[in-house]
């Protein structure tokens, strides 16, 4: 009898074992389909567009995927946007944040459900972001990066010049003058909002500038950094007067402004995920504000490094350089 009762009891706890097994299976795949059902808490939006913008978004939604390190809901776009369908596949992927990329995915936000939180990114014009409010990366380097990397060349920099519209960068010119006083520097800035006060702005500037202290910032701004008109002049008296002018755009490099900063794009999706992870745990109400460019490369011109008689070190230490190597 002993013998049958021992068989009993092994029989009964390999049976309790196999339920066991089998229940823990079952949540398994229970928490793996709601997982499923769930999708993907943060989503990337950016337009179907030609070379170079594709290879651009490319390298911005690799950044962003690698950074999560999970499901992450991707929609290029073309026009016109079923805002509506779109709305909808996000609600079933069970998307909380959504990255716009580009004009586009600016303009597009806000029609985005809202409650979808949004973080904007790869834009230089910022009008339309006070639709809703969300969190915006632009493309337009953080002068503090531009400032530092002056002084890098220019140790003798005391003043900075900049033309810009207030419409399209007074807030970044709010934040430029406390980067120039933390660089031990002077920001002189000259609004403009038509052609003919810019010109007439840079026209006194070339007359007053010191080429020994004095540098001259062009900013991204389509009214004051104007291609036929105002960057031809700009260039040929800062090479007359031996005056550094650098700028937040690279294909001023070519032309000949000494530097530029431009967006490292896998590190700025990187950043874009950061804000969105963020934005999931603190909330919406997180979700706001202007952020200037800081993920950046560099570029020079080696051929106006020299006219001013500039030591920039190794042109390998850049990651462009003019003209190319």
């Amino acid at each position: 009898m002993g013998i049958h009762l021992i068989f009993l009891q092994m029989v009964s706890f390999r049976y309790r074992g196999a339920v066991l097994l089998a229940c823990l299976f079952g949540l398994v795949l229970q928490l793996v389909a709601t997982s499923a059902a769930a999708g993907a808490s943060v989503a990337v939006i950016y337009p179907k567009l030609g070379e170079p913008y594709r290879s651009m978004f490319a390298e911005v939604v690799g950044g962003i995927e690698e950074k999560i390190g999970g499901q992450v809901a991707i929609f290029p776009i073309s026009e016109p946007v079923d805002v509506g369908k779109l709305n909808e596949d996000m609600q079933r992927q069970g998307v909380k944040v959504a990255i716009a990329l580009g004009q586009q995915g600016l303009t597009l936000a806000s029609r985005i459900d809202r409650n979808i939180a949004v973080v904007v990114g790869s834009v230089f014009s910022t009008q339309s972001s006070k639709e809703r409010k969300m969190r915006v990366h632009t493309l337009l380097p953080d002068p503090v990066l531009l400032f530092k990397r002056l002084k890098g060349l220019m140790p003798n920099a005391r003043r900075v010049f900049v033309v810009y519209d207030p419409r399209q960068n007074g807030w970044l010119i709010e934040r430029a003058k406390e980067a120039a006083r933390a660089h031990g520097m002077e920001l002189e800035a000259y609004e403009a909002q038509d052609l003919r006060s810019a010109m007439h702005a840079y026209q006194e500037i070339m007359a007053s500038a010191d080429s020994a202290r004095d540098a001259i910032w062009l900013p991204q701004d389509s009214t004051t950094v104007e291609d036929r008109a105002v960057l031809p002049l700009v260039l040929r008296e800062s090479w007359q007067r031996h005056l550094v002018v650098f700028s937040s755009s690279l294909r001023h490099v070519s032309r000949g402004v000494l530097f530029a900063l431009y967006p490292d794009n896998v590190e700025l999706g990187r950043r874009l995920a950061v804000s969105a992870q963020e934005i999931l745990v603190a909330g919406a109400d997180d979700a706001s504000g202007m952020m200037p460019l800081r993920a950046v490369q560099m570029g020079i011109n080696l051929r106006v490094a020299r006219h001013l008689e500039l030591d920039v070190g190794s042109p390998d230490s850049y990651a462009l350089s003019y003209p190319a190597r």
